[in-house]
Order: structure tokens, then C-alpha cells, then sequence
């Protein structure tokens, strides 16, 4: 009876893990607040979503970027999606993707 227990256990912990490896890999939008190409980060400030608070963001946070040529193409100001790759201790950019400033509204 213990080890059907125990492996019930393993079995949830393992769930929970790969949940939170999925919640960490949900594209998020934000701002290029800083870019800094000789040691491969960015810094961005996170939008909310929604037009409530537009303004306010969330507090900017540093990340690597897995794949530095990417930077190149961005600048502060740049709004972005966004992949982030959690690991104890650094936070990496996975994928990321200029967005359009202007959200398009189409008239019926």
C-alpha cells in the first residue's frame, strides 16, 4: 500500500512540473525597454492585455536570449511576443516577435 502511495505521489509532482513548464512557455507581450547585444539580454517591461491600465505595465525584467542574432533586429520601443524558458536562476528567451503598435480594427 505504500508504494501505490508513493508512486501516486511521483505521479502528481510530475503533473504539476510539466503544468508550470507550460505556464512559463505562454507567450507574453511587452515592451524593449533595453538591449544590451555584447552580453545577450533584453530587457522588457510587460504589457497587460487590454486597454485597463495600458499605461502602467508591469516592472521591466531582464532575460538571455537563446538566440543573440535576434536582437538585431530590435530596438527600445519595439512592443514584442514573447516565450520565456524558466530555469532556476535565468530566465532565457525562447522565441520572440515584433508586433504591430497599432492594433488594427476592421470596419463591417
Amino acid at each position: 500500500m505504500k508504494i501505490a502511495g508513493m508512486i501516486m505521489a511521483a505521479a502528481a509532482a510530475l503533473s504539476i512540473a510539466g503544468t508550470s513548464a507550460a505556464l512559463a512557455q505562454q507567450p507574453r507581450t511587452g515592451m524593449v525597454t533595453r538591449i544590451d547585444r555584447i552580453s545577450g539580454t533584453i530587457t522588457i517591461r510587460d504589457m497587460p492585455e487590454g486597454t485597463t491600465g495600458a499605461n502602467t505595465g508591469a516592472a521591466a525584467e531582464e532575460f538571455k536570449i537563446q538566440d543573440g542574432s535576434r536582437l538585431n533586429a530590435l530596438h527600445a520601443g519595439d512592443r514584442v511576443t514573447f516565450a520565456v524558458n524558466d530555469t532556476p536562476g535565468t530566465k532565457t528567451i525562447t522565441k520572440i516577435d515584433k508586433t504591430d503598435a497599432v492594433t488594427k480594427i476592421e470596419k463591417k
